[in-house]
Order: structure tokens, then C-alpha cells, then sequence
């Protein structure tokens, strides 16, 4: 397993010149593009590390797998998808237009940013601070790392450029499909979009979500295996932003990206995949990290689809 992740590291590190840096958010802009890390860890705990694997980014968009893991466990997958639909768009992933043209006005799901921010609206706990410790003790859990924390910077820098994240939850509001605190709602989804991370944790908790909620590494049960299960079917149709389709044909494993670089995959009962590499195709996913995926689901024969 070593030598193979060594020469797909080796391979698909080559791509990233092919892609670009995060800009719209100007910390983002700052990433190192040459970074390239990739991370397996088996349903069993063992791992396998390769290149800069310990190289820090943040979630971004792959935090809102954990904060839908969260509001199912709270609120129930009938309250959640009520609020929220399932369905893969073709539209990008901060797109005000299918939500203005479309009644009931609902996001298509959540793993598109008007979708996360109602998922986060979802979440019973008071208060923006309660609201945030609850995500970032899932997140904790789910990487089996109690050291996992908030970039700052990143944070700030998201909340200071973030109009069009503005603009979608106050026409959400507008249109009733948003309850609460406009601005409270919206702290809360910067900061889990700051959470600060590697390939290796990304792989433990991708492992997570393989074995149906038990974490390998710490031998928990984080989530119930009906939310585990869940998350991985809205990855598949959903978690490559508008690119999902094209993902799910030519990998066929449940994953998620987010702007930062970082790529999530999760092969049910058998590893999950923590990749990054920060340059972007045009749909904002990990150029590398897609040569890697579809490497890995290539050489490791571990397609679900």
C-alpha cells in the first residue's frame, strides 16, 4: 500500500499546475501550490501517510458533511431534508439564481452553500458559541484529534469577503426558509469553514463515515450508522460541487471537496482518503487530488459506484 500511494502521490502532485490557488478569499490566495499530501486509513487503523500529508488547510466545504452529520443526529433526517432537498445541481456551488427561480425557494441540498447555512440554522443549540462548540466536538471526534481548532485568519478573512454568502441568507430569510439571527447563522458557518486540518485526519474521518460511524482509530461510536450512511449517499450525488456527476462516473466513490484543496473520500466498510493539494479547477476542486482519487479507485479497485 506504501509504494502505491508513493506513486500516486508522485503522479498527481505533477497536476496541480494545471489548476489555481483559492483568491476570492484573500488568506486562501496564500496557500502553498506545490503542497501536495495524501492520506489512507484502513476500517482497521492502519494508515498509510504520503508526501506533505501533515501539511495544514482548511476544510471549507468539507465541513459541511459534519455539520449535516450533526443536524441528522439532532434534528432527525425528516426535519433536515424538509429544510433541505438531496438533489445534485448543475449550478456552482454559492449560485443565487436556481434559488430565486425556483419556489419553494428551498435549497437544492446541503453540501451547496445555501444548503449549509440552513443545515447550520438547523442546529438546536443557543447561540452562535454553543452552536460552534457543538460542531467542532463532532469534528474532534470524527478525526479522533482533540487538538483540532479554528484558523483565525482564515476565519476573518472569510467573514470580511463573504457578500455572496451574505446575499443567499438574506434572501433564504426573506423568503422564509431561514429562522434566526441572519448574522449569528453565518459566523457560525465562517468558522466551520475555518477549521484547521490535514490529510491524515481527513482520512480518519472519511474512515468514520466508512464504518458506519466508528471512528478506527479512537474504537468510538461517533455517529449512528443511519446518519453515517446518509452523509455518504448525499456525497456521492452532491459532494464534488457541480462536478459530482462527472466524479461519481469516473471515480465512483463518495467524496467531498472544499476550496482549501482538500478532498474527503469514503469506500464503505474499507479506508477513507484524506488528499490536498491547494490548486483548483474551475469548478473549485483539488486538480491533484482528483488524479489521486481516481488513481486510488483505479489501483486499489475500490469503487462503490
Amino acid at each position: 500500500m506504501k509504494d502505491i500511494l508513493e506513486e500516486i502521490s508522485r503522479r498527481s502532485r505533477l497536476k496541480a499546475t494545471e489548476g489555481t490557488v483559492a483568491s476570492y478569499i484573500p488568506e486562501l490566495a496564500k496557500a502553498d501550490p506545490e503542497a501536495f499530501g495524501l492520506a489512507v486509513t484502513e476500517c482497521d487503523g492502519s494508515q498509510y501517510l504520503s508526501g506533505n500529508w501533515d501539511h495544514p488547510f482548511t476544510l471549507q466545504s468539507i465541513s459541511k458533511i459534519v455539520t449535516l452529520a450533526l443536524a441528522l443526529e439532532e434534528r432527525g433526517p425528516e426535519r433536515v431534508f424538509s429544510s433541505v432537498g438531496s438533489s445534485p445541481t448543475a449550478d456552482p456551488f454559492n449560485s443565487i439564481m436556481r434559488l430565486e427561480m425556483d419556489a419553494p425557494h428551498r435549497p437544492n441540498n446541503p453540501l451547496i452553500n445555501s444548503g449549509a447555512i440552513v443545515v447550520v440554522s438547523l442546529l438546536p443549540e443557543e447561540g452562535r458559541e454553543r452552536k460552534v462548540d457543538a460542531i467542532m466536538d463532532l469534528c474532534r471526534k470524527l478525526m479522533a484529534n482533540d487538538s483540532i481548532d479554528i484558523d483565525d485568519r482564515v476565519y476573518r478573512s472569510e467573514k470580511n469577503t463573504s457578500d455572496r454568502n451574505r446575499s443567499l441568507a438574506y434572501f433564504l430569510r426573506s423568503v422564509g426558509s431561514l429562522n434566526g439571527d441572519v448574522e449569528d447563522i453565518l459566523d457560525v458557518y465562517f468558522r466551520q469553514c475555518s477549521i484547521k486540518t490535514c490529510a491524515k485526519d481527513l482520512s480518519i474521518m472519511g474512515a468514520t463515515f466508512a464504518c458506519d460511524g466508528l471512528n478506527p482509530i479512537s474504537g468510538k461510536q461517533i455517529i449512528s450508522p443511519s446518519t453515517a450512511r446518509t452523509v455518504r449517499a448525499i456525497m456521492t450525488t452532491c459532494g464534488m460541487y457541480d462536478g459530482s456527476g462527472e466524479f461519481a462516473v469516473k471515480v465512483g466513490i463518495p467524496a467531498k471537496s472544499g476550496v482549501g484543496g482538500g478532498i474527503l473520500g469514503t469506500v464503505p466498510g474499507r479506508m477513507g482518503i484524506g488528499v490536498v493539494s491547494p490548486p483548483l479547477d474551475e469548478k473549485g476542486n483539488s486538480v491533484a487530488g482528483l488524479a489521486a482519487m481516481k488513481d486510488i479507485s483505479e489501483k486499489l479497485r475500490c469503487r462503490v459506484l
